[in-house]
């Protein structure tokens, strides 16, 4: 506030003192939202640098009620008026607004998205019929005004007509404040037509205006039903966000369930990983273990074929040896026997190693056989975690599936919801028209039993004229004959 009585004094060359000490009270005030310059007389050079301000203003309430206003200084303030985000409610009572206020008027509500609440009341509107026109053109466009109070501005049926057509296509404004102008029966009726098609407006004053008792119970009426309305709506909007609650909170709920589930899954992945590189590993350390062995029997049969080797060149020797045995037979008969016993042992010695290596051969196949099983039974406990991991897939498309479902069911039972509400307002407005109906037909059959009633007043009061007339010439004969009885006997008297 301090900043903004700051920027008055500077922009204004002559700033009022009244204005400057109603913003420094404002500002050390515990009502700091609140402007208030009623009964101020402002000059025309503080307008212009209040309309300047204004579209920075921090006010939520502006009071200039009673300030004597000039046009010039009226379209200065509410021209900043027009930018303004802050102020909710306006009041400009008792200032004599007159064609240039209307107009501008007419502007502000047409540009201004913020007042919710503009108080006219005891001002000269509704005098010009176009000023007060392009008034009503700005209200139709207004889309956030909630309030209007319009008391004691001279508006007569044409300006009435106007506000219906305004009120047609405004969407927001729910109390119209009416009372002590000259609207009358036209007006009253163009304002009860306006209200079939006007479903925001919950209070309409017309009080001192001239206008009808039917019209009047009409219009409030009217008024009745779009606050049974309102009340309808907002009861179908709380239990519609009722409901999208309900439906945000279990979504929340199964997107929990399915993180659970997926972060189970990610662990039960885990899990496998880990046992498919631990037995990765098992399965590289039995391999070793089989190359090793594959090796041992590699160097056996090596071995086997040096001893094979070693055998056939002994029986070469053999041989050789038999060939000098048969050469020298005769003379190393002894040292032959030796010989062949010699052959014998080596022959047994290689038989023995030679089963020896078939039983070693043998078992390096038992422990390929065992490797083997081993390596089979990895094989399928890899497989059953597969099965695992199928199974677990299976039941979060499953558990998507039953997600998908309630959520279907959901959208439908609020389809359903809006549906009957829909067929609620419907059979609502059926009824009201059908009222309506009934009581403009009432009111007719009352207005054509009146007309013929009056008629046989008339009737009956023209045949008594037509016999009050006939008694008195009756009347005037029967005195005239009495008259002349009476000259008879008095002439006969004097003759006696």
């Amino acid at each position: 506030m301090e900043e903004f009585r700051r920027a008055y004094a500077r922009l204004c060359a002559a700033p009022q003192e009244a204005v400057l000490r109603g913003l420094r009270e404002r500002g050390a005030g515990p009502e700091r939202g609140r402007l208030d310059l009623a009964a101020q007389s402002l000059s025309l050079e503080t307008c212009g640098a209040l309309g300047r301000l204004l579209p920075r203003a921090p006010f939520a309430e502006l009071a200039l009620g009673d300030c004597g206003l000039s046009e010039e200084g009226v379209k200065l303030l509410l021209h900043g008026l027009c930018s303004n985000t802050t102020v909710k409610s306006l009041d400009l009572k008792g200032n004599n607004l007159r064609i240039v206020g209307a107009e501008a008027l007419g502007k502000l509500l047409s540009q201004n998205k913020s007042i919710r609440s503009l108080i006219l009341e005891w001002n000269n509107l509704g005098v010009w019929e176009e000023s007060f026109s392009f008034f009503c053109q700005g209200l139709g466009a207004n889309k956030f005004l909630q309030r209007l109070d319009l008391r004691n501005n001279q508006i007569n049926h044409h300006g009435a007509e106007e506000l219906a057509v305004a009120l047609k296509q405004n969407a927001s404004l729910q109390e119209l404040d009416l009372r002590w102008n000259n609207i009358g029966l036209l007006g009253g009726r163009a304002l009860l037509n306006c209200l079939h098609s006007n479903k925001t407006l919950k209070r309409l004053e017309l009080a001192g205006n001239n206008v009808p008792s039917d019209i009047l119970k009409a219009v409030e009426q009217a008024m009745d039903h779009n606050q049974d309305r309102q009340n309808i709506l907002s009861e179908t909007q709380r239990r519609t966000h009722i409901l999208s609650k309900e439906v945000l909170s279990l979504k929340d709920e199964k997107t929990k369930q399915f993180l659970d589930l997926m972060d189970t899954i990610d662990k039960q992945r885990e899990e496998i990983a880990r046992n498919s590189r631990m037995s990765a590993a098992q399965v590289s350390q039995l391999q070793e273990a089989l190359d090793e062995q594959q090796s041992i029997m590699n160097s056996l049969k090596a071995k086997l074929q040096m001893t094979e080797a070693a055998l056939a060149l002994s029986e070469q020797k053999v041989n050789n040896l038999g060939e000098l045995l048969k050469a020298t037979k005769q003379e190393q008969t002894s040292m032959a026997e030796r010989h062949f016993v010699e052959l014998q042992h080596q022959k047994q010695e290689g038989a023995d190693r030679e089963d020896k290596l078939m039983c070693d051969l043998a078992a390096a196949s038992e422990k390929n056989l065992l490797l083997r099983t081993q390596v089979d039974e990895l094989e399928r406990k890899c497989k059953v975690h597969q099965d695992q991991l199928f199974q677990v897939k299976q039941d979060l498309t499953n558990t998507r599936a039953e997600l998908k479902l309630r959520a279907v069911q959901a959208e439908e039972r609020l389809e359903m919801e809006k549906k009957r509400f829909k067929q609620s307002l419907e059979d609502l407005e059926s009824l009201r028209v059908k009222e309506v109906n009934h009581m403009t037909q009432h009111i007719e059959a009352s207005e054509r039993s009146m007309q013929d009633r009056i008629q046989r007043l008339e009737a009956i009061r023209i045949a008594l004229e037509e016999e009050l007339s006939q008694v008195k010439a009756a009347a005037l004969t029967e005195r005239g004959q009495a008259e002349e009885e009476l000259i008879k006997a008095r002439n006969q008297a004097r003759l006696e």
